[in-house]
Order: C-alpha cells, then structure tokens, then sequence
C-alpha cells in the first residue's frame, strides 16, 4: 500500500489549530473533509507537526496510507476544488507504504514575522506580529547566536509541554531585517518543543527592547526555568515554512 504524501499551505487565523478539537474548526479537518469527497470514504491523515490556533503553514506535510491512490492531480486541483480559500495543497506524491508524516521528519523550519512601524498596519495584522517601540536588532541577534546547538531548552517550553525531555538541536536561529522595518527570526532544528519558537521570539523581542541584556540569554539557558524568558509571542506571526525528510 502506498502513502500519499500532501504539502500544504494554510492561513491559521481561523482554525483552532492543525488538530481537530471540539471546540471549533481545525485544518486537519477540512483537509480530511475534502479526501473524503474525493475519495467518497474517510480518509484520516498524519502531518509533520501540530501547529497551534493562529499559526501560519507555507510547507505543512500530511500523509495518509491508500490502497488505490488517485491520480495526483486530483489531489491538488480536486481537494483545493473543495478547501475553503484559506487552505491550499502546494503539491502531492506517492511514497513507499512506510512513510509517515511526523515519524520520518528530520527537521523543521520555522519563520516568524515581526514589523517593528511607528504605527499599526492593518494589511498585514493577520500574519505579523507588530512591535511598535524601535528594536535593537543587532542585540537580537547577539542574544540568538547563544541559543543555537543542542541544549536543554525547558526556559523556552510551554508549561503544559508534554515532551519526554527538553533537549532540542537548533540548528539556526537567525534575525533578519531592521529595525523601523519588517524583521524575521528564521528557526531549524531537529524539533520543537510546544511554544518553544515563539518563547524564544518573546525573549528576542525583550532582548529587543532593552528589557535584558543580550548575554543573559546563555543564563537563561542554564537556569532551565521558563518563568525566566519572556513571554509567549502572539501566534499569529508564527510559519512553518518547510519540512525536512531524507530526500
């Protein structure tokens, strides 16, 4: 049996994330919705990682195990035929019947925008956080450079993180841009503990604005207290841009 492999691309503003949940719409869902019509039987799939409420995709990974596959136009023009606007399939392939989404992932890459205006900027409310006190990039990216490698990030996890342990290799951790203008922190690594990109943004930002001083980051670090680090960024300005796998 073979594994139909979907790339997927979605807006998060309205979903209460990629996994369905009782309480409101879910991406997972309409993506199951639509290879249920297509395939006029359930269909239930896998992705590479479950992004949270509000969280943006540009290269989600999905896969699911089919007996008789379509034909892969079908899987790109026919679901993005019956997803709502805010959910697209990028492209799709046919794997060997082992490969699973989530399992054979080797790596992530996250993007989160920040745009640091004098003032508000409706347009782009949706897909960026917007910081309005000028920001010392250059003591952003001093602060980041401490964070990449392996290390023990449970300062940077969510309380309700349900991961073994909290080890993670970063592999880069990069802030791009200027300040007055947009800024990207660009995050790779291995994996991600929950929340764990967008508490290291909330640091950066802090860092950022003059809260803490660049090298206290390494301390933070060390300490392995998360009510150390800053808070939590919005999700909203959070994508996950790519998956990596072995080929």
């Amino acid at each position: 049996m073979a594994a139909v492999k979907l790339v997927l691309e979605y807006e998060g503003t309205r979903y209460v994330g990629w996994q369905v949940q009782p309480n409101g719409p879910s991406v997972q869902a309409v993506v199951e919705a639509a290879l249920a019509t297509l395939h006029k039987s359930p269909r239930r799939v896998t992705a590479a990682g479950r992004t949270d409420a509000g969280v943006h995709a540009l290269g989600q990974v999905a896969s699911f195990p089919e007996e008789r596959p379509l034909p892969l136009s079908a899987y790109v023009k026919g679901m993005n035929a019956l997803l709502p606007p805010d959910v697209a399939v990028r492209a799709a392939e046919l794997r060997p019947d082992a490969f699973d989404a989530r399992r054979d992932a080797r790596g992530k890459r996250y993007r989160y925008r920040i745009q640091n205006p004098e003032t508000r900027a409706p347009l782009t409310r949706l897909v960026a956080w917007q910081v309005f006190r000028p920001l010392d990039v250059e003591a952003m990216r001093r602060a980041a450079a401490h964070l990449v490698g392996r290390h023990d990030f449970s300062a940077f996890r969510a309380a309700d993180c349900e991961a073994a342990h909290a080890v993670r290799e970063l592999r880069r951790l990069e802030v791009l841009g200027d300040s007055r203008g947009e800024i990207a922190v660009v995050a790779e690594g291995t994996a991600f503990l929950k929340h764990m990109v967008r508490n290291l943004v909330g640091t950066l930002v802090e860092v950022g604005l003059g809260a803490r001083p660049a090298a206290s980051v390494a301390e933070l670090l060390a300490a392995r207290d998360r009510t150390l680090a800053g808070a939590t960024a919005p999700p909203h300005g959070l994508c996950l841009e790519e998956v990596f796998y072995d080929r």
